[in-house]
């Protein structure tokens, strides 16, 4: 592992109860990199993350990350967390429950964590809705919070689980937008999982794309010259 490196996976496997659901999957994640994972669904994207945020074991291979960064200083927004929209708190108190890995014994958080929390809900345009309940939101007010929240609990790494999942075009577009902003602007490594190719394409640094028994790793200009994607002017035209 060189200085740069955020993660290195190498040759991993993962799987439940010694059944291996995605295997041989090599690829490093630098300092800065904005990292799309793409795939059909079943093809063992979601599993990935796990095993990559040690969620499970490598059944072969390995996972490593760089030193500094542990794992609970990760962001991570998983689809379970991506799908409740009924908790009974208000904004600030979501995004400041980030912070709480941090805390130890302290009862209350501290004005330097507020500040954190203030800081990440004006990143992610949310800072006037600080006040109002979670769970009145719309579906991508709702996606910002969460985000504003893994934040708090890491600045280095983020890891999103289909984020834009279940939003409507115009929210999903917004959620890309301000993620590349956060990597380009912030500097935050991001790796997300999805579908959408097309958004893979035109925002990632690079991307990990898996089919059932085979998988890409490379940049996205890399990616265009492969066997993984077949391009038109318009973009992704068949996968």
């Amino acid at each position: 592992m060189v200085s740069d490196d955020v993660l290195v996976c190498q040759n991993a496997a993962f799987g439940y109860d010694g059944r291996i659901v995605i295997s041989d999957i090599s690829f490093t994640v630098r300092r800065g990199d904005y990292l799309y994972i793409v795939g059909e669904n079943g093809t063992g994207k979601s599993t990935l993350v796990k095993g990559v945020l040690r969620l499970i074991n490598p059944l072969q291979g390995s996972v490593c990350f760089s030193p500094h960064i542990k794992t609970k200083e990760i962001g991570y927004l998983s689809q379970t967390s991506a799908a409740k929209k009924d908790f009974p708190a208000d904004v600030s108190e979501i995004v400041l429950s980030g912070l709480a890995g941090v805390m130890g014994l302290r009862p209350f958080y501290s004005r330097a964590e507020k500040a954190t929390a203030e800081d990440n809900m004006k990143r992610l345009d949310i800072f006037n809705l600080k006040n109002r309940c979670f769970r009145e939101l719309s579906g991508g007010q709702q996606r910002r919070v969460l985000i504003a929240r893994a934040l708090c609990a890491s600045r280095k790494l983020l890891v999103l689980d289909e984020p834009t999942d279940s939003l409507d075009p115009l929210a999903a577009q917004e959620l890309y937008n301000l993620l590349a902003k956060l990597n380009h602007e912030v500097g935050v490594t991001i790796l997300i999982v999805t579908h959408d190719v097309q958004a893979a394409v035109k925002y990632a640094s690079h991307i990990l794309h898996i089919k059932y028994n085979q998988y890409f790793f490379g940049t996205v200009s890399e990616y265009r010259r492969s066997d993984f994607a077949f391009f038109t002017d318009e973009g992704v035209e068949n996968v």
